[in-house]
């Protein structure tokens, strides 16, 4: 979710990587339904497993709940965002973890996009 929302309000201005820890097979329905509520489409994508490359390129890496599982690297700035996980919840929970991720996203993209211009 973090990842869309971001895209889809930085509108090109960041690069964008999603990528899981211990990713599932496939996107929880309930997350695809939340989604959509606001107009994103996440029904073609799939989960992807974290890589070290992703990490190594990134200026900003956010986690939620990876723990050990994430590679860290000096000179990265990392933020572990504390989200319930969406895993198993209805869409009336999904719809208020989604409405906390827009939130800290929206608050990310200010900060990357003040610190460009």
């Amino acid at each position: 979710m973090a990842a869309a929302l971001l895209d889809h309000h930085a509108g090109g201005r960041v690069l964008v990587r999603s990528a899981g820890s211990a990713p599932a097979d496939e996107i929880n329905p309930a997350v695809v339904a939340a989604m959509a509520e606001v107009g994103l489409d996440l029904s073609k994508e799939f989960p992807t497993p974290l890589s070290t490359e992703a990490v190594e390129g990134a200026d900003v890496v956010v986690t939620m709940g990876c723990g050990d599982a994430c590679p860290v690297f000096p000179g990265k700035r990392y933020l572990d965002w504390e989200l319930p996980d969406p895993a198993g919840c209805p869409v009336e929970e999904v719809r208020a973890i989604r409405d906390e991720i827009d939130q800290r996203v929206q608050a990310l993209l200010a900060e990357l996009v003040a610190a460009t211009g």
